[in-house]
């Protein structure tokens, strides 16, 4: 048996370096947070090669002498424990290994100067060994340069990416740490290349908006929440400003930015029946909470942390972020793309060869209209679509006070904030002329949501009159695991005026529906529903399992593409959009409306 030994000093700094320093980036990381952690105002980066071939980071702090330079070279040795509280700890870094680690891995050199002495020092470490030291000259503060990372490691350095996507990553870096940090300002060079540059004590909007996307300045609501003594700010972007990927997601709890999958689950959780599966918002969260409430030091880099409370904490984060999201009303991110404003300046031409964007504009205008008794009589619909026109016309009646439709041109009529209907085109959009411009309603969109806000509302009414019995009972035929978990939820949907119960291993028998709904598919429907419950599984809480359903319900019950409505019934939608919560986006985060301002209309035919 081999005997147990102990491992050299250089040895043990290398496998240390495995945890702390896994690629440039990393490494780019600590001296940061250190450089943050020394009180800088400001500190600037500059990277060659992605940080493959240097790494430099200078910052204005408190500074150190010879004495602690070599002591800070020291495993296990920190300033920021001044007791053996670790789990008070407020700095970003606290472990004592980050110098050494990166020391025993690369060319590492330490000039420093505290406030108030005469000169400053430098000490350079080459892979763990002392190569050069004496005076340095530099103004108050510290530059810790690297270089020849992972040299001596052909192991570690072939595994490295290219010098582009280690430069997005240490770009990322700098950047979430300059989000957390808006008193101080950075400056982010790459190959000589100014990428990046912030200036201290920013507005914290201003500097998201400046650092994730500037269109969050419009197309963002602000985050103010405190439960207790927990403390929620940050910048939310709109439903319908969103991504394919979740990488413009920033979180961080006390100041430090983590990625941590509770707190995304959060995330998810709060716009669940505001975005598509496949899209993610865009938002920059600060979490304030007691430092004995979580565990910053649960991994290496830190990057992950532990709550003592954590439904307490998906709670606070998802209340939050919905009640700031519904505080936005019917505000919607008005971003058209370069290619549709383009497609407007078409010109048709009589006569000419019908291509793709002649004839969708030449279509487009020939089929706006504003309903008549003809059109409507002379229109195909179903005996079933005119029983749901008749109940939606109910359900969406007017107040009395604006029972008549505006027909004219009245200043009164226009002040509304979506204007006043004056057409459908392709009987799918609503055209209508609001005060400072043009608005269009995508109709399906506008009442998906419209449905799925009046399912919420039923909660608080009476089972029975948000619940329209069917006459003959419908029989669901699914796979058992998809009944058995339908089952376990009967007793939920039954409070939102789904009525079902088992029948048979591999069947649901649906004894009502939401009446809200009117006449819709209920086969379809169910399985919606189960396919939804099999997804999410026990990864959301109840109530958002139930709000994805919900929003499958109203996707079931609103009106579709291709119906014509009456004046009455668009000015109807219009009206009910304004008085409803997040009406701006559908229930998977696309728009309801988009508008045309009037220099916009007048840029179109050469006005301006």
């Amino acid at each position: 048996m081999p005997t147990i030994r102990r491992l050299p000093e250089h040895l043990v700094n290398r496998i240390a370096a495995g945890e702390v320093v896994e690629r440039p980036a990393s490494a780019l990381k600590e001296l940061v947070e250190n450089a943050i952690d020394a009180g800088s105002t400001q500190i600037t980066v500059r990277i060659a090669s992605g940080g493959l071939d240097m790494i430099e980071v200078t910052d204005d702090g408190c500074g150190m002498g010879p004495g602690e330079i070599a002591l800070a070279l020291e495993r296990h040795a920190t300033s920021k424990l001044p007791d053996e509280h670790i789990e008070q700890v407020a700095t970003l870094g606290f472990r004592g290994e980050a110098l050494p680690s990166i020391g025993s891995v690369a060319l590492l050199a330490i000039e420093s100067r505290p406030h108030g002495a005469a000169e400053g020092w430098k000490r350079a470490v080459d892979h763990g060994e002392v190569a050069a030291e004496g005076p340095a000259a530099l103004p108050p503060g510290t530059r810790i340069r690297v270089e020849q990372l992972f040299a001596k490691v052909p192991a570690r350095r072939k595994f490295l990416r290219s010098p582009r996507a280690e430069y997005a990553a240490c770009l990322d870096i700098v950047r979430r740490l300059a989000m957390a940090r808006p008193e101080v300002g950075f400056v982010m060079e790459h190959d000589g290349r100014r990428v990046l540059a912030v200036q201290p004590r920013e507005e914290l909007a201003a500097r998201v908006a400046r650092l994730v996307a500037r269109e969050l300045a419009q197309d963002g609501v602000l985050i103010g929440a405190e439960r207790g003594a927990a403390r929620l700010t940050g910048v939310a972007g709109l439903p319908t400003f969103n991504r394919g990927v979740a990488d413009h997601q920033y979180l961080f709890v006390n100041g430090r930015p983590v990625k941590d999958r509770l707190l995304v689950g959060a995330v998810r959780g709060a716009y669940a029946d505001m975005l598509a599966r496949d899209r993610h918002a865009v938002l920059a969260l600060f979490l304030e909470i007691p430092s004995e409430e979580v565990d910053v030091n649960v991994h290496p880099a830190k990057t992950e942390v532990r709550f003592r409370d954590p439904a307490f904490v998906r709670g606070f984060l998802v209340g939050a972020l919905r009640h700031a999201l519904e505080s936005a009303g019917q505000k919607s991110a008005q971003q058209p793309s370069m290619s549709a404003m383009g497609s407007w300046q078409v010109e048709p031409v009589a006569g000419a060869s019908t291509g793709p964007a002649a004839r969708s504009l030449g279509s487009l205008f020939a089929r706006a209209y504003s309903p008549s008794p003809t059109r409507f009589a002379d229109s195909r619909v179903s005996e079933a679509g005119t029983a749901w026109r008749a109940y939606e016309a109910e359900v969406m009646a007017q107040p009395a006070a604006r029972a008549e439709p505006v027909t004219e041109r009245s200043e009164e009529g226009l002040r509304y904030p979506l204007g006043v209907a004056r057409g459908q085109v392709a009987g799918t959009y609503i055209v209508a002329e609001a005060e400072d411009g043009l608005v269009i309603v995508d109709q399906h969109a506008a009442h998906e949501r419209l449905t799925l806000e009046r399912l919420k509302a039923a909660g608080a009414e009476d089972a029975l009159a948000r619940s329209q019995a069917l006459l003959l009972p419908e029989v669901v035929e699914l796979e058992e695991t998809a009944c058995d978990a339908l089952e376990d939820k009967a007793a939920d949907l039954a409070g939102f005026g789904l009525v079902i119960e088992r029948f048979g291993p591999g069947a649901m028998l649906v004894r009502a529906v939401p009446s809200v709904l009117g006449k819709s598919d209920v086969q379809a429907l169910v399985r919606d529903i189960a396919d939804d419950l099999a997804k999410n599984g026990d990864a959301l809480l109840l109530g958002e399992k139930l709000d994805l359903v919900l929003a499958t319900m109203a996707c079931h019950g609103s009106v579709r593409a291709g119906r014509s409505l009456s004046v009455a019934e668009m000015n109807a939608l219009l009206r009910e959009m304004e008085r409803t919560p997040r009406s701006g986006q559908c229930n998977h985060g696309r728009p309801t409306w988009v508008k045309l301002a009037h220099q916009d209309i007048e840029k179109l035919f050469g006005r301006k």
